[in-house]
């Protein structure tokens, strides 16, 4: 079973060697049939030479800035029968790899896994905080998949879909840009297989953006744009801060 990863990086430079030295790692003695695909998002900084500079590592310029505009062009490049969805500031957690093949080897309905952030670079309070938020939304997920049977809840930034489970489902949507792609992804794919959310399958990434905004503003509109989409198949906010400078 190959797994690929697709990694959007526009102007990451600073996190992008970390992101890929963590899969390396995991990797390192294990004979797993992984491909990594980078995703040049119209970058000016040195992010192009840093992920290039890793061996194996296979780059594809997007000059159209927007991460799902990222995304789809690395999965369209990607020939894996998974495709693992991380960020450029995300590091795996130990056995994280294992824990993938694991899943989807055992159950053959399974077409989308994700799992929670740990934020490397917050303090255990804030962490406390999220892992309440992540509780409320797994109470949600849980409702919204066995109860009323109408989606499923991926983390955007570590969730792992089947490829031609999701060509069938329609693949990326041009409607969406950032904010709801990954319920999304997870809605359509539901209609198609079993998506499932676990917080056995967490990876660590970068709470800059909570830093930047606060921890209330980034959830509510999280919240938000998930409900909005399950119900309404668009997003609630069209646009959103960026932060890699910050």
């Amino acid at each position: 079973m190959k797994l690929s990863f697709v990694i959007p990086a526009y102007n990451e430079e600073n996190y992008i060697g970390k992101c890929l030295e963590s899969i390396f790692r995991e990797t390192k003695g294990r004979e797993y049939n992984i491909e990594v695909v980078v995703v040049n998002n119209a970058s000016t900084d040195k992010t192009k030479e840093v992920a290039s500079s890793f061996d194996g590592v296979i780059v594809v310029d997007e000059m159209k800035k927007g991460l799902v505009s990222a995304r789809k062009a690395g999965f369209d490049a990607a020939t894996g029968h998974l495709i693992a969805n991380i960020d450029s500031d995300t590091v795996l957690t130990p056995g994280w790899i294992d824990k993938v093949l694991r899943e989807f080897s055992q159950n053959e309905n399974l077409v989308g896994l994700s799992g929670p952030f740990i934020y490397y670079d917050l303090s255990p309070s804030v962490n406390f905080w999220v892992r309440i938020w992540y509780f409320f939304g797994f109470l949600s997920y849980l409702m919204n998949r066995f109860v009323f049977k109408i989606s499923s809840m991926l983390q955007g930034g570590n969730f792992i879909i089947k490829k031609e489970a999701f060509e069938r489902a329609g693949g990326y949507s041009n409607s969406f840009d950032f904010w709801g792609e990954d319920t999304d992804v997870a809605r359509r794919l539901h209609k198609v297989g079993e998506v499932k959310f676990t917080f056995k399958l967490p990876i660590y990434t970068s709470g800059r953006r909570l830093k930047a905004e606060g921890v209330v503003m980034p959830a509510l509109r999280y919240t938000v744009n998930y409900l909005w989409v399950i119900f309404f198949k668009k997003p609630f906010h069209k646009t959103f801060t960026d932060i890699r400078f910050k």
